[in-house]
């Protein structure tokens, strides 16, 4: 089955704080960053329900070399990025994303 990645616009807010906040580390940075989420978007796409449910419907793949996780869910043919938080951001804040959809 193909799957179509969706990425709210919540998910891509997360993506461009956390682009800049490495970015502005060290040039580059950010772009590596970025290739690695693509990298875990392509490996969610592959395998989609390879991931545990970690809340309601959501499942969580870890980032290789970045603290980073995205949070998805599968719906159909659709993967639905809903975030992609550091691994040391609040729970709270991921629960209400997914609470409001």
């Amino acid at each position: 089955m193909k799957y179509r990645v969706i990425i709210r616009p919540e998910a891509e807010d997360d993506l461009k704080e956390a682009f800049s906040w490495y970015e502005d580390r060290r040039v580059g940075l950010g772009h590596d960053f970025l290739l690695q989420v693509n990298a875990g978007l392509n490996f969610i796409v592959r395998n989609p329900e390879i991931h545990p449910l970690e809340y309601k419907v959501a499942r969580k793949h870890i980032i290789k070399r970045f603290p980073y996780k995205i949070i998805y869910f599968v719906e159909e043919e659709k993967i639905i990025v809903l975030a992609v938080l550091h691994g040391k951001r609040r729970p709270d804040l991921l629960k209400k994303r997914i609470d409001n959809i």
